[in-house]
């Protein structure tokens, strides 16, 4: 118990600071006696040592950033001699932690101070607890060792059974930092200690193990990039080997994207931006996913047409020619690809081809129904021209990206249609005909009738840019035909950026010479006949073309002839038939059926739509052309029919408009037309338009609803011969409406001879054909008035009551 009570008596001891360096209890170090501090503390330990027995004493403080901390250990001077780079050193050992106190005086240059020696207490036996923490320490310790393969060290850890040495050993450990190895040194239980020394340990194995998984990682992505690039260049070497054993030329010049842009005719801004990607593609490495994007936005800019381009024929006569051989009709549109040419000839032999970056490049419009030749107009007029043909359908388009190209960046990222039909074409100034352009949808994805603005404006789509390519694009040569059913569909800024051409159908004499010169000829080929085992005479086509069908265009006059064809070569093939044979109008029933579509006037008179009161005839125009349409009223019973105005037939607001319209008028002016208006007061009206599931709307019914009811009123049979169209006011004026020349084609085509039409329509009549006026009796008119006297059969002639009763 004295020498206990000896071991922990205040101490008197030279300071000996170490730098960003700790000592642990057990630890021996060698020092450095070039340092003035450590050479003072270690002479004045030797003198004090000559006066006391035992070796010379020094207190072994950490000074991190000038500041000492408050414990330090007790250090025996065991050697004195040179360090191994001959430098003056001592070897110093690390006997036991002393906590700091107060500055004293000494012998020598070192600073003096005293300390009391910290008391170390662990419990004997061991608790479980500690016992377990010494052998996790041993095993973490002995992990680590391993690794770095200090063996020796190992036996001499395991050797260690001492808590508070154990802890200390740990100091020995190059990954603690100075301010860890600090906290080891001020912590005096032994346990606690042990228990950071532990934790410092176990983090350190876990951080050891996240590198070296990462090492790993990387390490086998390193080698697996090696070996593909060996196996690269061992295939590439394979490959030239077997080029030259087949005498093939080295594909290597080809594969040079830079040879290849600087090589191609390309506009400059064009170039620039092609050698800008090829300097990006030089430097990206070869797995990397933007060298694939690059390369594959070069071979798209280098299949491009930048500089090719088809020379007009501008022999304006041999191009009417063309385009009268191959369609029949259609005067407006070849009007104007004349003139284009005749002006873009007269521009090109003054050196006008191209002003202000435009060249002379045309956007038409071609509007009407089905089946008259718009998509067939394309091609014959890129045949007119000597020009290339490419079709782009619009039809369900709603993706915007489809007309101005997806971004780069997108997977499997495509240019837009009209750039892919540049391409397709091969040359920068083609024919581009944009099909069903009103069947153009919207949604989430975009609008792309907006994306096509630019690239039908005249002004504008010399600089088009697609966002795939991103560079300009000269479209101003391009000659764009749009082809469109109903012209209200497309929007009012795209139709603004067009010329309009309107395509209102064909007559029957049209027909016929479509169906002789180019339908047959087409269908006798499809049959397997040929023109003298099987022909059709004049008269079987107009009756083929005027009963059995009744369209704007010859689609359906086509299907008829070569179901007509089928079945003659059927029956000769059975043995039915002989051939050579002449079908004839006779012949048509028995071999395609009875007619489909019998004019009004063809009829018994009984059987007559309007063989009744209350029944005319008006004209409209539906998205298939120009068509008749019926419309029937009558007078509900005084008894059981409420009074006012009933409409069926699916009718529109402004159809229903017109219907009241039509009744106001007629009871305002029943007395000067002499009408017994009284029955509209206490009787209801009911007005049908026929064919109730198609839906119907506009203005141009108004002469006809009100025809209809003076009819019923009167007793007067409407005409059968008179068809009509026109809107009517509250005054009883007539006035104008669309679509004339549709409506007299689709009145010709039923067999109609009396036209009433609007008096400020009578322009329009420079616009329906010349035969077909020749046998129609337009009349203009300005008031419901003249339009009853012309419609209205006398009363003696149509039926035997004046009075109308309920239909």
């Amino acid at each position: 118990m004295a020498a206990e009570s000896a071991a922990f008596t205040p101490l008197t001891l030279p300071v000996l600071p170490l730098d960003d360096e700790v000592v642990l209890p057990g630890m021996v170090v060698p020092l450095d006696l070039s340092d003035a501090e450590v050479r003072a503390a270690v002479e004045a330990a030797q003198a004090a040592a000559r006066s006391e027995p035992g070796k010379p004493r020094v207190l072994l403080v950490p000074r991190i950033d000038g500041t000492h901390a408050a414990t330090g250990v007790l250090g025996t001077v065991e050697q004195v001699g040179r360090l191994a780079d001959g430098d003056p050193g001592a070897l110093i050992r690390g006997r036991n932690r002393v906590r700091i106190g107060a500055g004293t005086t000494g012998p020598g240059a070192a600073l003096w101070v005293e300390g009391t020696p910290v008391e170390e207490t662990v419990p004997d036996p061991l608790p479980g607890q500690v016992t377990e923490l010494v052998m996790e320490y041993k095993a973490l310790a002995t992990a680590w060792l391993r690794k770095r393969g200090a063996w020796q060290v190992v036996d001499r850890v395991q050797a260690i059974d001492d808590v508070s040495a154990l802890a200390d050993n740990s100091g020995y450990s190059p990954f603690l930092t100075t301010e860890q190895k600090v906290e080891l040194l001020e912590t005096a239980d032994p346990v606690a200690r042990l228990k950071l020394a532990t934790r410092q340990l176990r983090d350190h194995l876990a951080e050891q193990d996240v590198a070296e998984t990462i090492a790993k990682d990387v390490q086998e992505g390193v080698d697996k990039q090696q070996r593909e690039f060996l196996l690269r260049r061992q295939l590439e070497a394979v490959r030239k080997e077997l080029r030259e054993i087949n005498g093939e030329q080295d594909s290597e010049e080809s594969d040079d994207y830079r040879a290849r842009v600087e090589a191609a005719d390309l506009p400059e801004k064009v170039r620039e931006a092609a050698l800008k990607e090829v300097d990006k593609l030089e430097r990206s490495s070869d797995q990397s996913p933007e060298g694939s994007w690059i390369r594959t936005w070069l071979d798209t800019v280098l299949e491009m047409p930048w500089s090719e381009r088809t020379e007009d024929a501008y022999d304006i006569q041999g191009a009417q020619a063309v385009l009268d051989a191959e369609h029949a009709g259609l005067e407006d549109v070849k009007e104007r690809i004349t003139e284009y040419l005749a002006v873009r000839k007269r521009r090109g032999d003054r050196g006008l081809g191209v002003v202000g970056g435009r060249r002379g490049g045309a956007v038409l419009a071609l509007v009407g129904p089905p089946g008259v030749g718009k998509t067939s107009l394309g091609e014959s007029v890129a045949h007119a021209m000597g020009r290339k043909f490419v079709r782009v359908a619009l039809g369900g388009v709603r993706d915007e990206a489809e007309i101005r190209g997806h971004r780069r960046t997108y997977v499997g990222a495509l240019p837009g249609r009209i750039v892919r039909a540049i391409k397709e074409a091969g040359s920068m100034n083609p024919v581009v005909l944009l099909d069903e352009i009103d069947k153009v949808g919207s949604d989430f994805r975009g609008d792309p009738a907006a994306a096509l603005l630019e690239v039908l404006d005249p002004a504008q789509n010399h600089t088009f840019r697609d966002h795939y390519l991103e560079v300009e694009l000269d479209l101003s040569d391009v000659v764009f035909l749009a082809t469109a059913n109903v012209l209200e569909a497309i929007p009012e800024a795209l139709l603004d950026r067009m010329e309009l051409v309107r395509l209102d159908g064909y007559t029957e004499d049209e027909k016929v010479v479509i169906a002789r010169d180019h339908l047959l000829p087409r269908q006798l080929e499809r049959a397997g006949l040929d023109g003298e085992e099987v022909t059709v005479d004049e008269g079987a086509l107009r009756k083929l073309a005027g009963e059995y069908t009744r369209e704007a265009g010859v689609r359906t006059l086509e299907r008829s002839i070569a179901r007509l064809l089928r079945k003659v070569a059927a029956q000769h093939e059975l043995g039915e038939r002989e051939l050579p044979f002449t079908v004839t109008e006779a012949d048509l029933r028995g071999l395609i059926g009875r007619p489909h579509h019998v004019p009004e006037s063809a009829q018994d008179p009984a059987e007559r739509r309007t063989s009744v009161p209350g029944v005319a005839t008006g004209l409209a125009v539906t998205g298939a052309g120009g068509d008749v349409l019926y419309v029937e009223a009558s007078l509900a019973d005084p008894e059981t029919g409420a009074a006012g105005l009933t409409l069926t037939g699916q009718l529109g607001d402004v159809m229903k408009e017109s219907a009241q319209i039509a009744l106001s008028f007629l009871r305002s002016h029943g007395a000067e037309l002499e009408l017994p208006v009284g029955d509209l007061k206490d009787r209801g009206a009911h007005i049908h338009f026929p064919a109730g599931a198609v839906p119907k709307d506009g203005p141009s019914a108004g002469v006809t609803m009100t025809t209809a009811l003076a009819s019923l009123l009167s007793g007067r049979l409407v005409r059968t011969d008179v068809a009509m169209t026109g809107e009517v006011s509250l005054t009883g004026r007539v006035l104008p409406i669309g679509g004339v020349k549709q409506k007299l084609l689709a009145a010709h085509r039923a067999g109609v001879t009396t036209v009433i039409i609007p008096k400020r329509n009578e322009p329009d009549l420079d616009d329906v054909p010349a035969e077909v006026l020749d046998k129609l009796d337009v009349h203009a008119v300005t008031d419901v008035r003249q339009v009853l006297e012309l419609a209205l059969a006398p009363a003696t002639s149509g039926a035997e009551r004046t009075t109308p009763v309920a239909a």
